[in-house]
């Protein structure tokens, strides 16, 4: 049978293509599968994190920040652990980016604080003297879209089975649901407290107190799970 198929180059190299793709698949497709699974320690986004990766889309801030590492030590010794395909398992979107106008944020929340994030958005030369990037100053002003993130959370819930849903005493057991609305909102509002008691501007402390949350606190919510 081989002696006939050496004799016809053609039909000889459609051969040897089937049995090195056949090959091929059998070595790709089982490590494909493990590394698109979500990594050790992966969580989605909270509804806060959520609205504030929408503030993060909706300025662009991914046309000058990319946020995927490469294997390269240039790279893992300025940003960190290079990027795992598993990492970006909840990232609906993904920003992974293509030009870098700025530093990469992929693992931003490891180095960079709140009120690191605070002072940079609001005048970014004064914190990187040289840096091109504009003032933000608008979203302390500007109120978050919780409904939008909200829906975008209970939306993936339900069609790719995020886990979402909350455990509140750690025992494994689902104490309440994603599905309740104004549960989901008070977390978020929870969570902000939380940022805006490290924030130095008092008139986003004040809003964050009245229950109105800033785009510059989901956005560092968001900032800050980048990890």
């Amino acid at each position: 049978m081989f002696h006939w198929f050496e004799q016809r180059p053609f039909f000889f190299a459609v051969l040897v293509f089937i049995v090195i793709s056949f090959a091929g698949i059998i070595e790709v497709i089982p490590d494909f599968a493990k590394q698109s699974r979500p990594s050790v320690g992966t969580k989605p986004y909270t509804v806060l994190e959520l609205a504030g990766r929408h503030v993060y889309i909706k300025d662009s801030c991914n046309s000058c920040h990319s946020q995927l590492i490469r294997p390269f030590k240039s790279e893992t010794d300025r940003y960190g652990m290079y990027s795992l395909s598993g990492e970006f398992a909840y990232d609906r979107p993904f920003l992974w980016g293509s030009k870098r106008t700025g530093p990469d944020l992929m693992r931003v929340g490891n180095y960079r604080t709140t009120d690191w994030h605070e002072n940079h958005m609001l005048d970014a030369p004064s914190v990187v003297p040289g840096s091109i990037m504009p003032s933000y100053a608008y979203m302390f002003d500007n109120i978050a879209d919780l409904d939008t993130a909200y829906a975008e959370a209970y939306t993936v819930k339900k069609i790719f089975k995020t886990p979402y849903d909350v455990d509140l005493n750690g025992d494994g057991k689902i104490d309440v649901p994603l599905g309740e609305y104004q549960y989901a909102i008070s977390l978020a509002k929870k969570q902000a407290k939380e940022i805006a008691a490290d924030m130095k501007s008092q008139a986003v402390k004040d809003k964050v107190q009245n229950g109105l949350i800033p785009e510059i606190v989901a956005l560092i919510a968001y900032l800050n799970s980048l990890k």
